[in-house]
């Protein structure tokens, strides 16, 4: 495969600002969104985050938000960490369903500090209540140290569930959860996972997109974020990192497969950087209308914190790897 087959990028200047940071500083962030397009409807899940110290530290508010043109949200919904007992939240995932809508949300689990994934479902966005949530994956049930950021996909009539997981490995000790983020503990690394749904509930299949090489740009963590029917297979948008000191910071990657099963990496650095000091452009969520490919993404700022943006990349003529 060559990097003829990429998608070209867009000028991360000239991108549109769906939602700020409440300051312009680090650890302060606004992103990890995920798009459904509904019809007439494009809806948008986000989080909001703190720094660490403050009150109401670390992701502490998440979203659902709609538009008529792609470009312009309102917030009609919204949880508040409290309302899951929980240290914080990160990336949620929207998807339709024949009764309405179901919301997977990723959150540390309070009664062991590890990631866990759960959803709930509403006849309307607007009418989600979290007390009514269910387990979808738990370390437990993974056989991780943890799953989060949900990506949920319909292959084939199956209902696909990416995820984060942190994988279990011989230095973790007695201690590797007391931050309730593993993930910032550079104790483990960060593949993507996969698990199904078989009836009402979704069975863990085990590693799908492990990270590269030690020493990599992604030998921490790749976690897929988006993916994309492409020719007669499908493109992954990914988060790499080389190490724990980049996490929070992670920068974009692309890989394929003809099956949502089996990954192989296209890219053989970051596709997209943006432009910050650390070239951190994550979570990223791909819409395609007409010849485009709208990005839906987290970049980090010049001054550390985090915008939520919209670029828009001109996919016309783009071929698929041969």
């Amino acid at each position: 495969m060559t990097t003829t087959a990429l998608p070209p990028s867009f000028d991360v200047a000239d991108t549109l600002l769906l939602r700020g940071p409440e300051r312009p500083e680090p650890g302060y962030w606004a992103g990890s969104p995920s798009v459904l397009v509904d019809g007439d409807t494009t809806w948008m899940t986000y989080r909001e985050r703190r720094p660490r110290g403050i009150a109401n530290e670390r992701g502490w508010r998440a979203a659902v938000a709609v538009s008529r043109d792609g470009r312009v949200f309102e917030d009609v919904w919204e949880v508040l960490k409290d309302e899951l007992q929980t240290p914080s939240m990160e990336r949620f995932d929207l998807t339709r369903t024949d009764a309405g809508y179901e919301l997977f949300l990723s959150y540390v689990d309070p009664a062991d500090g590890r990631w866990r994934i759960d959803s709930v479902t509403a006849d309307a966005p607007e009418h989600f209540d979290v007390a009514t949530r269910r387990t979808v994956l738990t370390a437990r049930s993974s056989g991780t140290e943890g799953v989060k950021d949900p990506v949920v996909v319909d292959i084939g009539g199956v209902a696909h569930l990416y995820a984060s997981y942190a994988a279990i490995g011989p230095a973790l000790g007695a201690t590797a959860h007391a931050s309730a983020d593993i993930y910032n503990t550079g104790k483990t690394h960060h593949p993507t996972g996969l698990a199904t749904r078989d009836g009402s509930e979704f069975r863990w299949r085990g590693g799908v997109l492990p990270v590269g090489a030690p020493g990599a740009w992604d030998g921490y963590q790749a976690r897929i974020g988006s993916i994309v029917p492409f020719g007669d297979g499908f493109l992954g948008f990914y988060d790499g990192s080389a190490s724990r000191d980049e996490n929070y910071e992670e920068r974009l990657g692309i890989a394929t497969s003809t099956d949502g099963r089996s990954w192989q990496r296209l890219s053989t650095g970051p596709w997209l950087v943006g432009p910050g000091r650390t070239g951190s452009l994550r979570y990223v969520d791909v819409v395609v209308r007409g010849n485009d490919w709208w990005v839906y993404h987290e970049v980090t700022r010049p001054d550390g914190a985090h915008d939520l943006r919209l670029g828009i990349v001109p996919a016309a003529g783009v071929r698929p790897p041969s």
